[in-house]
This record gives C-alpha cells, sequence and structure tokens, in this order.
C-alpha cells in the first residue's frame, strides 16, 4: 500500500485517527500479551501453555514489530523523523523485551522436559529393579518351598508334604469323595544293597526306584518318600480292595524289573502295605502307621503287598528272620 501525507481534515484524517486508534488497541494487546508471559517466565513453578507462546509470537510479529514500521512509516511520511525514530527505538526494545520473556520461558519449558526425561527414565530403571527383585523373590520363595517340600534326593514329595496333602484330603472326604487309601512301601533288603556296593549304588538304585513308582501311579495320585528307604502314596477314589491290590501289583511289578547302576545289574523287590478310611484310621498320623503296620505284615509272610487286617498265625522263627530285612 502506497503512503502519503494528508494536509488537512476530511476523510483522511479520519481514516488517520481510526489507524492511530488501532495501532493503539494494537500495542495494547501487545503490551498484555508480554505482560502476562513475562510474569508467568518469572514464576518458576508456572507453566505457560502453548496457545500463550503461540499469542506471544503473534504479538511479536503481528503487533510489535508490524505496527512498529507501519506507524512510524506513517511519521515518517509526516516529517516527523523525531518522533518515528523514538517510536521505532520504543517498538524494537518491546520486541526484544518479548523475545526475551519467549527466550526464558522455552527454555525453562526445555529445562522442564529434560527434568522429566530424567525423571521417567529414573523412575523406569526403579520399575525394572523392582521387577527384577520381585521376580527373584518369587523364584527364592518358589525355590525354598520346593526344598521344604521335597526329597532332596528323589525329588519326591517329602513326609511333610505328604501328610499335609493327606490331610487335606481328609478334610474333603464325603459323598463326592467316598474312597481314601494309604500305602506304605519299603524295599526288600536294601542294607545288604548298601554294603556291598556302596552308598553312592543305593543312592541311585533309590532315584531310579522313585522314578519307576512316580510312573506307575496316577496323575491324581501322590508318591512321596517319607525317609531312608521307605515310600509312601496317597491314593483317592480307589473304593474296592481289588482295585487297591490291582494298583499294588503294578507298582510290584515296575519295581522288581531289573535295573542297571554303572556295571551292576540288580533286581530289588519292594513290600506295600495298604490302609483304608476309615476302617483304618481317620487322621493322618494313624492312616500312615496303619499302613505302616500293614507293609511289615506283607514284608514279614513275603506276600508282596497285604492290607491292614489282623495277622494270621505264624511261625515266631519265620518272623525273626525276616524282621531284618
Amino acid at each position: 500500500m502506497k503512503l502519503r501525507s494528508v494536509d488537512g481534515g476530511g476523510p483522511a484524517a479520519a481514516s488517520s485517527d481510526r489507524r492511530e486508534r488501532t495501532v493503539a488497541s494494537d500495542a495494547s494487546r501487545a503490551a498484555g500479551w508480554v505482560h502476562d508471559i513475562g510474569a508467568a517466565a518469572a514464576n518458576p513453578h508456572s507453566d505457560v501453555p502453548i496457545g500463550d507462546w503461540d499469542g506471544l509470537l503473534g504479538a511479536v510479529k503481528a503487533m510489535l514489530l508490524r505496527l512498529t514500521v507501519v506507524e512510524n512509516a506513517d511519521a515518517a511520511v509526516a516529517r516527523d523523523e523525531q518522533r518515528a525514530t523514538g517510536r521505532i527505538r520504543e517498538g524494537v526494545m518491546e520486541c526484544v523485551a518479548a523475545l526475551d520473556h519467549l527466550h526464558t520461558t522455552l527454555q525453562r519449558a526445555l529445562e522442564n522436559r529434560r527434568q522429566l526425561e530424567r525423571e521417567v527414565t529414573t523412575a523406569r530403571a526403579a520399575l525394572a529393579r523392582a521387577r527384577t527383585e520381585l521376580a527373584g523373590s518369587r523364584a527364592g520363595e518358589k525355590r525354598a518351598r520346593q526344598m521344604a517340600l521335597h526329597d532332596g534326593l528323589t525329588s519326591l514329595p517329602n513326609r511333610r508334604y505328604f501328610l499335609e496333602r493327606l490331610e487335606q484330603a481328609l478334610s474333603r472326604v464325603g459323598p463326592r469323595h467316598p474312597a481314601l487309601a494309604v500305602l506304605y512301601l519299603d524295599l526288600d533288603g536294601f542294607k545288604s544293597i548298601n554294603d556291598l556296593h556302596g552308598h553312592l549304588a543305593g543312592d541311585e538304585l533309590l532315584r531310579i526306584v522313585a522314578a519307576r513308582l512316580s510312573r506307575a501311579v496316577r496323575a491324581e495320585d501322590m508318591m512321596s518318600r517319607i525317609g531312608g528307604d521307605e515310600f509312601a502314596c496317597l491314593i483317592a477314589e480307589l473304593a474296592t480292595r481289588d482295585e487297591l491290590g490291582h494298583l499294588a501289583s503294578k507298582l510290584l511289578d515296575a519295581v522288581s524289573s531289573p535295573l542297571t547302576i554303572g556295571s551292576l545289574t540288580l533286581s530289588v523287590r519292594i513290600s506295600i502295605g495298604i490302609a483304608t478310611y476309615p476302617a483304618d484310621g481317620t487322621t493322618a498320623e494313624a492312616l500312615l502307621k496303619s499302613a505302616d503296620g500293614a507293609m511289615y505284615n506283607a514284608k514279614r509272610y513275603r506276600k508282596g503287598f497285604a492290607f491292614c487286617d489282623p495277622p494270621p498265625r505264624h511261625n515266631r522263627r519265620v518272623a525273626e528272620l525276616v524282621r531284618d530285612l
């Protein structure tokens, strides 16, 4: 737009007045933006929204710099060079101040972002450490429970775990779980194997026997090592003596197959005692004791397995001979 001087009133004067009022209004708005942003920048705890930054940039570009040029170009046309120079200087200084405020605000925002990124990185690292520690703690608890409830040699449940599970099973006995039995198993002649071939061979024999016993029972049954060469098995829902006898025969066959330990080939047998709930006991310890007694009857009479029944008459000499087997 081409500018020219105006010597008198009339429409041109009215237009100049409107321009003066517009310039003054825009300058006031720009000053307001500068003041608000400057106050926010001076407060280290305040955050300036991005919309305010846009407003400040608009104030600097559209209201201050452009108005400075337009207003003082008019003054220059009116040959008021001193007034134009002063206004240019004032407008430029306001622009510089506004840009300084903007620079300060942007620097603080950038530092806040960096600080936030550092805090996020620290928090993520702490979370990762916490997860690792939690996983380690859970794994440690799992290992500790495994060690507390399982036999170190055979990895079968130990006596403590067996009694715990037996007590739980007894608490659920009812119309839906009518049958429950305990088998007590003992290796025949295990002491002589240890004496002849050493404890390492005896330990390997126990591991092999434990594996065979575990494979011979159902998934819902619980085979455990309760000490030395003695094992116990919790059987649920086998209601008849025939079913229990069939399972005992299966266990006898599984163990009696020849096994190899290094250069040794051995054959071993087990004796099994069977106790049922509630006829032979109503507590875990009572059932285990009854099954143990039945096992000694099976061993004494070389029957393989025996139920918890009164023993028949027997020759005392035979009992003495098998007592130490």
